[in-house]
C-alpha cells in the first residue's frame, strides 16, 4: 500500500509526457504537412531554403510560397537572389514579381543592373519591368500639343503661316539613370517644344514641308535627353499640314485696333473743335455787347460835349461824314473781294 502514490506518480508523469510526445509529432506532422512540400519544391529546384526560414516566413506574415516561387524563377534563370533579400523586399511594400522579372530580363541582355537598384525603382512607384523592357525594346511615343486631346504640334514660321506637325520620339530607357532621372514624360515635352521652336526660325514655311528632316536634326543637335533616364533614337516628322495666316490675322486685327484708335481720336478732336466753336461764338457776343456799350458811351460822350458847348454842329456833321465814308470804304472793299460770277 505504501507504494501505490509512488506509483501514481509515475502513472501520470507517463501520461504527462506522452500528451508532450504527442503534441510534438503533431505538431512536427503539421509543420511536415504544411511547409515540407515548399522545402522540397525549393531543394529539388537547386534553390534551398531552410525550414526555419520558412516557419519564420509564416510568423512574420510573409507568403513564402511566392518568396519560393521568384527565387525558384530567378535561380533557373542564372540569377542567385538569397530568399532574406526577397523577403525584405516583401515586407518593404515592394511588388516582387516585377523585380524579379526585371533581373531577369536584364540579366539575359547583358544589361549591369543589381537588385537593390531594382528594389529602389520599384518603391518610387516606377514599373521596373516595363523599364527594363523598353531598354531592350524601345518605345515609340508621340508628341502632342498643349491642349486636351491634341494629336500634333501647332508652331509658327517666320511668315505668319501655323503648320501642324504630327511627331513622334523613340526613346531606350537608361536604366543606370533611372534612379533620379526624369520621366518620359519629360523627354516627350522637350521634344515636343524642340521641334515648335524649330519650326519657327524657319523663315518661309514651304521650307518645313520640302526639308522637314532639317527639322528632326536640329531637336537631336540639342541634347534633349540630358538627366533623364531616356536616351533619344531617332525624332521622325509624320505629317505636316498648312494651318491659318496667323500673321496676316495677326496684322489684320492690329490695322483694325489701329483704325479704331484714329477714329476715337478724330472723334475727340471734333469734340474739343465744336466746343471751340461754342466758346469763339460766346466770345463774338461777348464783345458784341462790348461794342454796343462803347458806342453807347460815345454817344453819351457827344451829347454831354454838345451840353457843354465843346462840340458844335458842324463838328458833328463832319464827324458823321468821316464815319460815312469809312463805312462805304469798308463795303467797296467787301464786294471787291467776292468773286465775279462769268454767266
Amino acid at each position: 500500500m505504501q507504494y501505490l502514490p509512488i506509483l501514481a506518480i509515475c502513472a501520470g508523469t507517463s501520461i504527462f509526457l506522452y500528451i508532450i510526445l504527442s503534441l510534438l509529432i503533431l505538431t512536427s506532422v503539421f509543420i511536415i504537412l504544411k511547409f515540407g512540400r515548399l522545402y522540397v519544391k525549393a531543394l529539388a529546384a537547386d534553390a534551398p531554403v531552410s525550414f526555419s526560414q520558412i516557419i519564420g516566413m509564416s510568423f512574420r506574415c510573409v507568403d513564402a510560397k511566392a518568396i519560393i516561387e521568384h527565387r525558384i524563377m530567378a535561380k533557373k534563370s542564372g540569377v542567385d537572389i538569397a530568399s532574406s533579400t526577397l523577403e525584405a523586399h516583401c515586407l518593404a511594400g515592394g511588388n516582387l514579381g516585377n523585380v524579379v522579372r526585371a533581373i531577369i530580363a536584364a540579366s539575359k541582355a547583358n544589361i549591369e543592373f543589381s537588385f537593390d537598384n531594382a528594389c529602389a525603382i520599384d518603391l518610387s512607384g516606377r514599373d521596373v519591368f516595363d523599364a527594363v523592357k523598353t531598354s531592350i525594346n524601345p518605345k515609340v511615343f508621340d508628341c502632342r500639343g498643349s491642349a486636351k486631346d491634341a494629336d500634333t504640334l501647332e508652331a509658327i514660321t517666320k511668315d505668319g503661316i501655323q503648320l501642324k506637325v504630327k511627331a513622334c520620339v523613340t526613346l531606350r530607357t537608361k536604366v543606370d539613370k533611372l534612379i533620379g532621372g526624369a520621366t518620359e514624360d519629360t523627354v516627350v515635352a522637350r521634344v515636343s517644344e524642340g521641334i515648335v521652336t524649330a519650326i519657327g526660325s524657319f523663315d518661309n514655311y514651304k521650307k518645313v514641308i520640302e526639308m522637314p528632316d532639317m527639322v528632326t536634326r536640329i531637336v537631336l543637335e540639342k541634347g534633349l535627353d540630358a538627366d533623364t533616364a531616356f536616351k533619344i533614337l531617332s525624332v521622325n516628322i509624320i505629317d505636316v499640314g498648312v494651318g491659318e495666316n496667323i500673321g496676316a490675322k495677326i496684322l489684320a486685327e492690329q490695322a483694325e485696333a489701329d483704325k479704331r484708335v484714329a477714329q476715337a481720336e478724330a472723334e475727340k478732336r471734333q469734340s474739343a473743335a465744336l466746343i471751340r466753336v461754342q466758346e469763339m461764338k460766346v466770345l463774338t457776343e461777348e464783345n458784341n455787347a462790348k461794342l454796343l456799350a462803347a458806342e453807347a458811351e460815345v454817344s453819351k460822350a457827344v451829347a454831354q460835349a454838345f451840353r457843354e458847348g465843346n462840340l458844335g454842329v458842324m463838328d458833328y456833321y463832319h464827324m458823321k461824314n468821316i464815319k460815312a465814308d469809312a463805312d462805304m470804304k469798308v463795303s467797296i472793299s467787301k464786294s471787291e473781294s467776292q468773286p465775279t460770277l462769268v454767266k
